[in-house]
């Protein structure tokens, strides 16, 4: 019996790891891998939480490669693909939304 409840306290102590480790999105796993000082799990998970609403998963895993290689970035901005202008106004807003959220 007390193995039991060991292991339901185990489970439910480390079941919140878990959770955040599966919702974790491109944008989230970037941010941690990036050589930044000021980050950190809660200002990466709130930069995911602003680009699961206003990003497509698939404009998050082109935004997520601009934090190993913001070069990346300003080649895109200055594209002149009509598909790359529409993702940069997607991209900025993004931006604009978590720097006023999660500041």
């Amino acid at each position: 019996m007390k193995r039991i409840l060991w292991a339901a306290c185990l489970a439910a102590m480390f079941a919140p790891l878990g959770i955040d480790s599966a919702q974790a999105g491109p944008i989230d796993r970037a941010c941690m891998a990036s050589p930044r000082q000021q980050k950190s799990w809660a200002l990466c998970r709130c930069i995911q939480h602003v680009a699961n609403q206003t990003l497509s998963r698939s404009d998050q895993r082109r935004a997520a490669k601009f934090f190993r290689d913001p070069h990346k970035a300003q080649e895109v901005r200055q594209s002149d693909s009509r598909s790359n202008e529409r993702f940069w106004l997607r991209y900025k807003e993004f931006g604009a939304t978590a720097a006023a959220i999660c500041s």
